[in-house]
């Protein structure tokens, strides 16, 4: 049966819709199993049947408290009848006389073959000279712009300060419970880090901290750390990071045989104590499937025996000096104090972090962190976003 184009009164917009600025629809054309749909601004789309059918939102076929997905698409869709436009939306009938109702700006948004809008920025290379985003403690907490500055930054740029906070224990959790549950390690959810006795990691001493991710012996380290200071009264101490995207992006450009052993060549990492062993093995530079750096690991406290065939050892050796000098070229990198009530958070898979030595004798030295996964990080600025 032929389709056909009316217009009519507006239509109910169904659990997947909701408000947007893209254009509405002017006409549907049917071209065997796709309807060829036409907006105002006379751009088009073809939508196959099949993902019209999966898509629609009617309490049938999609929960409409939870709005998770009822219907499954197993086999090709009844015929479609007839398709029309009404104020701009789509109607579809079904042969076996279900109706599906499609908001126009909505289709419009995912026409097939278009990338979705996202709240999450893109993560940007730190140029030379830059300076991190600074947010205020009370805008963070008075409502949604201060936090989402906040997230936008952390996101972008991969590292973002609070300050003029309280001097507070466990002010960080608080913080970090906006966003989401504190994801646990070996070292308990929330953490301090505090020169101490018989200290099980390196930063529970004076010492410095060359720059290194965290856990990189975990198969899925922690993506985002917290660190909130409450005492830095010791000479020295000074917090330092890196960009280590733009540093892997410059190790690539200056030594690709270096960058490709780094990112090919997995290594073995392990922590141990008296209650843990964990390991894993990983290269110090991850890609994704189109070569982009999505993850580094470089961590020398941790890094374990270097288990490799004898003829590849001295060319792995030879490009992880080459990339610890990148990542210590000072366009990479920053240094300032944690001053009481400042929160530096960071995203541990791509900054490195360090610290300056310090003397534990002429002052006190007391911060708290704790970590947070990504994805809820992402969440809540998506969130903040439509409140917006």
């Amino acid at each position: 049966m032929p389709l056909t184009v009316e217009q009519r009164s507006p239509l109910p917009m169904g659990e997947l819709s909701g408000h947007t600025q893209a254009p509405g629809l002017s006409r549907v054309e049917a071209h065997g199993s796709r309807l060829l749909l036409t907006w105002d601004d006379d751009s088009q789309a073809p939508f196959p049947l099949i993902w019209l059918r999966d898509h629609c939102a009617c309490p049938e076929c999609r929960h409409p408290q939870t709005r998770e997905r009822l219907y499954l698409p197993q086999e090709a869709p009844d015929e479609a009848v007839e398709a029309e436009v009404e104020s701009g939306n789509l109607t579809v009938h079904w042969a076996n006389g279900h109706l599906s109702h499609f908001d126009g700006g909505w289709l419009h948004q995912r026409r097939p073959g278009s990338l979705p809008s996202d709240a999450v920025p893109k993560r940007q290379p730190w140029e030379e000279g830059f300076s991190p985003v600074r947010v205020d403690h009370g805008d963070f907490t008075a409502g949604v712009a201060g936090e989402r500055d906040w997230l936008t930054a952390l996101l972008r740029d991969g590292l973002v300060l609070l300050e003029k906070g309280p001097l507070a224990d466990e002010e960080v959790s608080r913080l970090a419970e906006r966003i989401g549950p504190l994801r646990p390690t070996n070292f308990g959810a929330r953490f301090d880090v505090r020169s101490k006795p018989n200290p099980n990691n390196a930063a529970y001493t004076a010492i410095a901290l060359a720059l290194h991710t965290d856990l990189p012996n975990w198969r899925q380290p922690p993506d985002i750390q917290l660190l909130y200071c409450l005492e830095n009264g010791a000479e020295g101490g000074e917090s330092i990071f890196a960009d280590g995207f733009a540093a892997a992006e410059c190790l690539r450009q200056s030594s690709p045989e270096a960058f490709r052993l780094l990112s090919e060549t997995p290594i073995d990492f392990r922590f141990q104590d008296e209650n843990h062993d964990l390991a894993w093995r990983a290269p110090v530079i991850a890609l994704d499937e189109a070569g982009n750096v999505t993850e580094v690991r470089l961590n020398n406290w941790i890094r374990d025996s270097l288990r490799l065939p004898v003829e590849t050892i001295d060319a792995w050796y030879a490009a992880y000096r080459h990339f610890w000098q990148r990542v210590h070229a000072p366009q990479h990198r920053l240094e300032f104090t944690l001053a009481p009530g400042e929160m530096v958070a960071f995203d541990n898979r791509r900054v490195l972090h360090g610290r300056n030595a310090f003397d534990p004798n002429s002052g006190r030295r007391h911060l708290q962190g704790t970590y947070l996964d990504l994805d809820m990080c992402e969440s809540r600025l998506r969130v903040l976003a439509r409140q917006a």
